[in-house]
């Protein structure tokens, strides 16, 4: 055989050409619970959990974020992602945190032996030798961590253990609080690479927060997390913070909800209208699911129940009314109060006469129930993300055709599918004003009805700049029953 060969290529060439990746939709089921509870430092911000044990693990079972977290999961079917955001409620310190220690540098055997240890600390920009670090009768390393805590204490700084790593804090708070990597001191055995507290083994240090009103905090969370839903695990919000709050949720471009919990017994009179309820409904905040309870947390589990909806799967789509709200006790209420709840769009769990109870209206303040505003956004970012998939993924491109527009009525119609196919969506008679070939009072058979103009008919000037014509979608919603009456007719 020669030693020398041509390579197929000159005859035969072959390429594989792989698809872009799609983006994905957004999950229209992951809650953000804010508290402000120091667990969770101000870089990280957001911390996503699966199951009520790694909330446990972190915050304990006493903190408000187990408590609201608790109720979230709590529901059946159980929903499943929260994330838990912190809000800087109180100037923060600064903090070091030293790296992961693993099983053999954790062992006591590498600390016992240490009986004169030393590391300096830089805090606030002055240099601190801290030396006469005895460990040798320690037992556990948070012995360790209080040890340094006892010698650090007199220049601002402590010490702790997590049980992975040792971190340094500084007892002053806010902006000015600064505390850097730790050094070895000029005397004594350095232990400064041991903690793990060195520029070659920390984490970046973080300087002390000024505080943040709970909207600074939301607008921040806004940017750090693809959250939909939000609660505030904190029950020393006022009306207007809660007002804030759902003002700014409504505003904002990206579409969210906001879920809060009136314990204010107030609420079911009539008379009295400053209460969160009143005040949403005359804003018309349709981002605001409120409702009344003794529990102050509440309205999560409401919201538990709902982001379990699976909206690729058949006949899928719920209504919150009738729903369960496991561990929270339902409320006794007169008929004058329940219509008076009602009156205000305001949700409560009620007890009933037939030893049942049920989570009712399932409304929003504005003038929309929940399950159309949450299933209504699914299907803005189903579209939206489909159609950008058409464009992105093409490996040509689509034509400014007929045929080009064609492609798009038909990605847009694959969506509307999914949402007869969850019961979002449904056949019914379109009562609204008639565009294309859709008159007000024709029927909807397949329950939408897509329409696009002629390519010829698109302006000129628009076509130059790539713009397809605009694109009018008409949808029926399923809707859903609430309430039967009906009359039985006696003969004798």
């Amino acid at each position: 055989m020669a030693t020398k060969a041509l390579a197929v290529d000159r005859v035969v060439n072959v390429t594989i050409n792989l698809q872009a990746l799609a983006a994905s939709r957004r999950n229209f089921g992951v809650l953000l619970i804010v508290g402000s509870s120091d667990v969770i430092s101000a870089s990280e911000r957001i911390r996503s959990y699966t199951g009520i044990d790694g909330v446990a693990a972190d915050f304990g079972v006493e903190a408000p974020e187990y408590l609201a977290a608790e109720l979230f999961f709590s529901q059946s079917p159980r929903p499943a992602i929260l994330q838990i955001g912190r809000w800087l409620k109180q100037p923060t310190s600064a903090m070091l945190r030293g790296g992961i220690l693993t099983a053999e540098e954790a062992a006591f055997a590498q600390w016992t032996g240490v009986s004169d240890g030393s590391l300096t600390v830089h805090v606030a920009g002055d240099i601190h030798d801290i030396t006469g670090l005895d460990f040798s009768e320690v037992t556990n390393l948070n012995a360790v961590a209080a040890a340094i805590s006892a010698k650090a204490a007199a220049y601002g700084v402590g010490c702790a253990w997590d049980g992975e790593r040792f971190t340094l804090t500084t007892s002053a708070t806010g902006p000015d609080a600064t505390l850097t990597y730790c050094t070895n001191a000029a005397t004594g055995t350095p232990i400064a690479a041991a903690l793990k507290l060195t520029e070659a083994t920390a984490l970046a240090p973080l300087d002390g927060q000024a505080a943040e009103t709970i909207k600074q905090c939301v607008v921040e969370l806004a940017d750090r997390g693809d959250w939909y839903g939000l609660a505030i695990a904190d029950s020393g919000l006022s009306v207007d913070d809660h007002l804030i709050v759902a003002q700014y949720i409504q505003a904002a471009s990206k579409s969210r909800i906001y879920a809060a919990t009136i314990t204010d017994t107030r609420v079911l009179d009539a008379a009295y209208t400053d209460d969160l309820a009143s005040r949403g409904k005359a804003l018309k905040l349709s981002r605001l699911f409120p409702a009344y309870s003794t529990n102050k947390y509440a309205s999560i589990s409401a919201i538990g129940r709902a982001f379990t909806v699976n909206f690729s799967a058949n006949r899928s789509t719920i209504t919150l009314k009738f729903k369960q709200l496991p561990s929270v006790e339902a409320e006794g209420l007169t008929e004058t109060q329940a219509n008076t709840l009602a009156a205000k769009r305001c949700n409560v769990f009620a007890a009933y006469n037939n030893d049942t109870a049920i989570l009712q209206e399932g409304v929003m303040s504005g003038d929309a129930w929940f399950d159309e505003i949450h299933g209504t956004d699914w299907l803005q970012n189903a579209v939206q993300t489909e159609l950008w998939n058409l464009l992105y993924q093409s490996k040509t491109k689509i034509p400014q055709t007929n045929s080009g527009v064609h492609q798009l009525i038909t990605c847009i119609e694959n969506v509307l599918d999914q949402a007869v196919n969850n019961a979002l969506v449904a056949p019914g008679t379109w009562n609204g004003d008639g565009f294309g070939q859709l008159e007000r009072g024709d029927y909807l058979p397949k329950g939408y009805y897509v329409y696009s103009e002629p390519i010829e008919l698109q302006a000129q000037s628009e076509r130059e700049k790539r713009v397809a014509p605009p694109i009018q979608c008409a949808i029926k919603l399923a809707g859903a029953i609430h309430s039967v009456d009906v009359a039985i007719n006696v003969n004798r």
